[in-house]
């Protein structure tokens, strides 16, 4: 298996058209941060007809660059990977822009219900309110511009992710699900960490080796580095078993003993991170957890 190896050299060249595959074009919104690296990809699929794909933040720079790259050819659907807003956010603009059709997965909605007292930490980065026009569900194979795209339900990152495959090639789209230059967040319960290993196995098992991600470059020999994004989920849950019998009680005393000189705001994703590692290994009986008003306690299995 390779070793996983992070790709932070990534030239985004911000509001520009960039031709990744034949029927393919990125266009990197200029919304760069801690969590969207070099900012999010918005995609056109087709040639002489489009589709567009996660059009990312309400943001004029982009909404001319995006202009600049239609063309003024027709765009038959505005497709989302899913609706955290630095994907969604300006999706309402281009629908009514260009009459087009909105399609996803639904609206915004959490991998499991809230517990009591329980917070979502990263509730207002969704768009609970985003009703598509078309749901798509797994396995659809539906005309994306003049691109036949087949949609893959990939839930993990967040519950109605999905990723694109260009029909016929070796080519997808993985929006959040599977990024080069970083592992992916999940944050439960927005998100769910037994999903995500559910999607990974899904995505390795598939017919695609090229994956165009939502954040950062392409990713060539994707399936071996899915594999290494798992293995290093698996060494974090081993590291979560180990930090619980050696003796912390809470995720803070986890994150600390795992990502000990993390700045601030990587380990407020650790945190969250870690969490929903907490939560998976206590659905398998590995660690025990218990939520309480003041935060979970963690004990040995």
């Amino acid at each position: 298996m390779q070793a996983l190896a992070f790709n932070t050299q990534f030239s985004a060249d911000t509001g520009h058209s960039i031709v990744v595959h034949p029927s393919v074009t990125r266009i990197t919104a200029p919304n760069a941060s801690a969590y969207t690296f070099t900012g999010t990809n918005s995609f056109l699929t087709g040639q002489e007809r489009l589709a567009l794909v996660d059009p990312g933040p309400e943001d004029q720079a982009h909404y001319h660059a995006l202009e600049r790259a239609i063309a003024g050819r027709v765009v038959d659907a505005i497709i989302l990977t899913h609706t955290h807003r630095d994907h969604s956010a300006a999706a309402p603009y281009w629908r009514q822009r260009l009459s087009a059709p909105l399609w996803s997965n639904g609206p915004h909605r959490l991998s499991r219900p809230l517990r009591r007292f329980e917070v979502n930490a990263i509730a207002r980065s969704g768009d609970f309110t985003l009703v598509p026009d078309r749901v798509l569900q797994d396995g659809d194979h539906v005309m994306a511009g003049d691109v036949e795209i087949v949609v893959h339900t990939t839930p993990g990152h967040c519950a109605n992710h999905l990723a694109f495959g260009i029909a016929g090639t070796d080519t997808i789209l993985t929006g959040d699900h599977v990024m080069g230059w970083n592992s992916t967040l999940v944050s439960t319960p927005d998100g769910s960490m037994a999903d995500y290993f559910s999607s990974l196995d899904k995505l390795i098992a598939l017919p695609y080796r090229r994956y165009l991600p939502a954040h950062g470059g392409e990713i060539e020999n994707g399936p071996d580095y899915a594999r290494a994004l798992k293995a290093h989920r698996e060494m974090r849950n081993s590291q979560v078993v180990a930090a619980v019998e050696g003796g912390a009680r809470t995720i803070g005393q986890v994150v600390a003993q795992i990502y000990p000189t993390q700045p601030p705001k990587v380990r407020m994703a650790a945190r969250m991170t870690i969490a929903a590692h907490v939560e998976y290994l206590a659905e398998r009986g590995a660690i025990k957890a218990r939520h309480t008003l003041f935060g979970t306690r963690l004990s040995p299995a």
